[in-house]
């Protein structure tokens, strides 16, 4: 595959999240500070929409289902993160945002884990 363009920089307001759909590949495009991101749409820990339930903060994108945060310039995990963030390349060019996109990223789930017991605000 190649470059892609997956939206203009204006779509996006600064600090938040935007569901995109290119080349038939869904994806979420993240604002931090007005540098641009391009995710899997959903929380790798339980297929959460990153698009209803993520919050950005400081470079920190947080799923608020179960509080699983990412730094969004290294993509490391912290607090309670287990698995990484992956992300799509990703570049702005004048005005416009292109990811490069070889395959749809994808994450595995625990099928097992479908119960809820470890969320956060049932504790």
């Amino acid at each position: 595959m190649s470059w892609k363009q997956v939206c203009n920089a204006a779509d996006v307001p600064a600090n938040t999240l935007k569901k995109f759909v290119t080349g038939g590949v869904s994806l979420v495009v993240a604002n931090y500070d007005g540098t641009f991101r391009a995710l899997p749409p959903v929380c790798p820990h339980m297929e959460e929409p990153l698009e209803e339930s993520g919050v950005i903060a400081n470079c920190v994108l947080t799923c608020t289902k179960h509080l699983w945060a990412w730094n969004l310039a290294s993509l490391d995990t912290l607090g309670e993160a287990e698995k990484p963030l992956q992300s799509y390349d990703t570049k702005e060019e004048d005005g416009k945002v292109f990811a490069f996109i070889d395959k749809e990223i994808v994450y595995e789930f625990d099928e097992d884990d479908g119960d809820d017991d470890d969320d956060f605000f049932s504790r």
